[in-house]
């Protein structure tokens, strides 16, 4: 019998390299293919019909990482172009060459931006069309799911993925902390569910290999989850760098944010989309998660730390 082939479409993205490290370091015999519009791996566009060379089998694995998911920073048709059909691709691809296991990378964004605490178990109601387009492409995934008995899924739904590679939120962060310049925008106690990405891949990726249900959905997040205030300080704290203390207003902040919109300069980063996501929790309980797993192998603490030693304890990148 052949190598187990595990298919990553969008494996050439930050959770992808991580998700290929991992499934490397752990010891079984596998093929893995990396499917991308990027990177040196296959190219593949999902939002077309999906044609692979090679024989495959219903233990193989596809990791569906393919999105497009910045908020803002497409035309909304972009979203649903790539997350709906390219879901669509994914799933008549799995059905044809008969692969029976799928992990699918959705969203916190199906819930809809809210302060209430959200739970696998709460009704989804998405405001952006990125949210909604994850939440189509989920049940897309799910009705693929359910035609046969042998089939598996697993869908994440993660909070802020952070970690070395992710030039996101949490980079900006942390350079912003690093130059002296970061001001808690419009409160302190903003919470932001968030998980390391090197728990995202571990974690799921046992947990997928363990599950017996046809289909399981996991929010990916610290359990409890953290404010901006506690995030703030611990990168402050492990890279050696000054507490930030100073808050901006919100109608200040506001302000700022609409009149660069008027004068054409949301491309500076202070868009009003953007800002009031900043000031909006993502209160994502992970406590399924936790109950699952039961100890994480990087504590939100720990994990800081070995990013910036991923790093060589010179910053967060």
């Amino acid at each position: 019998m052949g190598k187990k082939n595990i298919l990553i479409f969008g494996g050439a993205g930050f959770i992808g390299t991580h998700f290929i490290n991992i499934l490397r370091d752990n010891g079984e015999d596998l093929n893995i293919r990396v499917l991308d519009l990027r990177g040196s791996g296959e190219k593949c566009d999902v939002r077309d019909l999906i044609r692979l060379e090679g024989t495959f089998s219903s233990s193989d694995v596809i990791i569906n990482l393919a999105a497009v998911h910045t908020t803002p920073g497409h035309p909304d048709h972009e979203y649903f172009e790539t997350n709906i059909r390219g879901a669509e691709n994914v799933c008549e691809f799995a059905e044809r060459v008969g692969i029976n296991n799928v992990i699918f990378t959705s969203s916190i964004a199906p819930y809809g931006a809210s302060e209430d605490l959200k739970t696998e178990e709460t009704l989804p109601m998405p405001n952006t069309p990125y949210g909604i387009s994850k939440l189509v492409a989920e049940h897309i995934h799910e009705q693929w799911a359910v035609k046969s008995s042998g089939r598996k899924l697993m869908i994440l739904r993660p909070g802020v993925v952070f970690g070395r590679g992710e030039n996101g939120n949490f980079t900006r962060l942390a350079k912003a902390i690093k130059k002296g310049f970061f001001m808690f925008p419009g409160r302190k106690d903003t919470i932001k569910g968030c998980i390391y990405v090197k728990e995202l891949v571990e974690q799921s990726w046992a947990l997928f290999n363990e599950q017996v249900s046809q289909v399981e959905l996991y929010n990916f997040a610290y359990e409890p989850a953290y404010s901006i205030k506690q995030i703030a300080e611990q990168i402050a704290e492990v890279t050696g760098c000054k507490k930030p203390t100073i808050l901006i207003p919100s109608k200040i902040l506001k302000m700022a944010a609409w009149s660069l919109k008027s004068l054409g300069l949301s491309s500076l980063g202070i868009h009003p989309d953007r800002v009031k996501k900043l000031m909006t929790s993502t209160n994502i309980s992970g406590s399924k998660l936790k109950s699952q797993i039961g100890r994480y192998n990087y504590s939100f603490e720990e994990a800081i730390k070995d990013w910036y030693q991923d790093c060589d304890s010179k910053e967060l990148v």
